[in-house]
């Protein structure tokens, strides 16, 4: 039987990187095969969360691929068929706001357009302070699009960003198979 191909794709989240590279190593674990994808300011910044080229290095030694990181090279992603869902682990808001308005400028960007054009699923966990603000009547236009499901999500600390939501990373495995059984893994909302 043929391995479920994953297309995972990172954002700039970079405090969730950390989650992102154990869901990874996860997946793998679960004989998923996985084609890593990283936006272009997520592969090249150094933060306090690492340095660029150490997390490029783990991700590409943890899959046995390159990281996909150019738009270019993003772009085959679905003429090419090469993954069956694509996880988008950590998304920002601002790549949540240019998904809404099909905004094409990043390699992670590119590669969510080049798979919705072959109606295949894509699976968003969330990652953005602004949440239950700007972003979300981006949030609710996603929820509405086809092919297009969330991780569930919560409030990470509604004291002190209470506009923010993240989504629980360990629930991304059961999220993929829902959506590839087209459904949205419920309850999206969590307290």
């Amino acid at each position: 039987m043929k391995k479920t191909t994953v297309g995972f794709a990172m954002c700039g989240s970079y405090c969730t990187f950390s989650k992102a590279i154990e869901t990874l190593k996860g997946l793998v674990s679960d004989g998923y095969d996985i084609v890593p994808i990283m936006s272009e300011n997520a592969c090249t910044y150094d933060t306090r969360f690492g340095k660029a080229r150490d997390i490029v290095a783990n991700i590409e030694e943890i899959t046995g691929k390159r990281v996909i990181s150019t738009i270019p090279d993003a772009e085959p992603i679905g003429p090419k068929e090469m993954c069956d869902v694509l996880l988008i682990a950590p998304c920002t808001g601002n790549t949540l706001a240019k998904l809404t308005a099909g905004i094409t400028d990043t390699s992670v960007t590119m590669a969510a357009k080049s798979h919705l054009r072959i109606l295949r699923p894509v699976v968003i966990a969330l990652s953005t302070n602004d949440a239950l603000g700007a972003n979300a009547k981006n949030i609710g236009y996603m929820m509405n699009r086809k092919n297009v499901y969330f991780v569930p999500l919560s409030q990470d600390d509604h004291k002190k960003k209470p506009s923010s939501l993240a989504a629980d990373f360990k629930k991304i495995p059961d999220t993929i198979e829902a959506a590839l059984q087209g459904r949205q893994l419920q309850p999206v909302i969590m307290q």
